[in-house]
């Protein structure tokens, strides 16, 4: 079975930046749909950023401008560049994979935006 491992989370303060990585444990990670969601105390879990095999990205209109998606087939790995942090950006973030015939979720990595 597919596993995710995110890394890269931490506290930082506002206006700061943080990379997140997704590993993922298997040889087909280029046929997958790879997003990161977030979710903060209180809240439902919302999307931040979707890249499609071909590189085609989306973004929440929150993320605009301060967040980049990629993705490095060669290490099966997504990463989530975030600049600009703000206090509102504070949230546990997790790595999904998604195929037509799986639907996987990584163990999430917590950010916390505060001075």
């Amino acid at each position: 079975q597919v596993q995710l491992v995110e890394s890269g989370g931490g506290l930082v303060q506002p206006g700061g930046s943080l990379r997140l990585s997704c590993v993922v444990s298997d040889n087909i990670f280029s046929i997958y749909i790879m997003g990161w969601y977030r979710q903060a105390p209180g809240k439902q879990r919302e999307l931040v950023a979707h890249i499609w095999p071909n590189g085609n990205v989306n973004y929440a209109d929150f993320v605009k401008g301060r967040f980049t998606i990629s993705r490095d087939n060669t290490k099966n790995t997504v990463y989530l560049q975030m600049n600009s942090l703000k206090p509102e950006d504070t949230a546990v973030y997790y790595c999904n994979s998604r195929s037509q015939i799986s639907d996987t979720w990584g163990q999430g990595t917590q950010v916390t935006v505060s001075s």
